[in-house]
């Protein structure tokens, strides 16, 4: 159980460093994400930044996701639920354009209108403040790879078992302070998983 995300942000850095990991930069996945990234690169006095992968929700319920989309406007989209549930792949992109003109938007505000960091053979740490199914995350591996990243590992305070298997295929290092048995929300781990709004993550990128 972690206090808050600065509790597991410090233990989460902590451990980075006892096992040795080298990195260029520290990306955080907004909002709770970003609490997280910036005492790991607080801690190893390294550069942070953001990146966006948002889900396309359902038609029919938004909570529900069918996929994720990019900063870039490249689409994830789980085939056995787009199969099970019939949508069209027109419907599905304009969904995603949608989506997508809202990661930039915010993006551009996290960011305050400053260009992103050139990730060309750089050595990325990639933050969240936990892991249920891994999905945007993925989305998220995806986009960074395709910046140009060197290495892209994954550090997070808590992930679910079946995500972890998701995903430790996908990066170079995964890093998990907590895999339990039993995962039913991020949540469940922190005494106080108050919502970040916008404005703490400009005010702690521009820190």
């Amino acid at each position: 159980m972690f206090r808050d995300r600065g509790d597991a942000g410090k233990r989460l850095a902590e451990s980075l460093a006892r096992a040795g990991v080298v990195f260029d930069i520290v990306i955080g996945i907004p909002r709770g994400g970003v609490a997280v990234a910036k005492e790991i690169a607080g801690h190893f006095k390294c550069p942070m930044d953001v990146v966006m992968a948002r889900k396309i929700g359902s038609p029919t319920n938004e909570e529900y996701a069918i996929g994720a989309v990019t900063p870039d406007g490249k689409i994830f989209v789980d085939e056995r639920v787009q199969e099970f549930l019939g949508f069209d792949h027109e419907r599905i992109q304009l969904e995603a354009r949608r989506v997508q003109r809202e990661i930039n938007r915010r993006i551009a505000r996290y960011r305050s209108g400053k260009p992103g960091p050139d990730l060309a053979a750089k050595r990325v740490l990639l933050v969240d403040d936990g892991i249920a199914t891994g999905f945007t995350i993925k989305a998220a591996v995806a986009y960074l790879r395709q910046q140009g990243a060197s290495y892209i590992a994954i550090a997070v305070p808590v992930a679910a078992r079946e995500a972890v298997q998701e995903l430790e295929p996908m990066v170079d290092d995964f890093f998990s302070l907590e895999v339990p048995e039993k995962f039913y929300a991020v949540g469940q781990f922190y005494e106080d998983f108050s919502p970040v709004d916008d404005e703490a993550v400009i005010e702690m990128l521009n820190d």
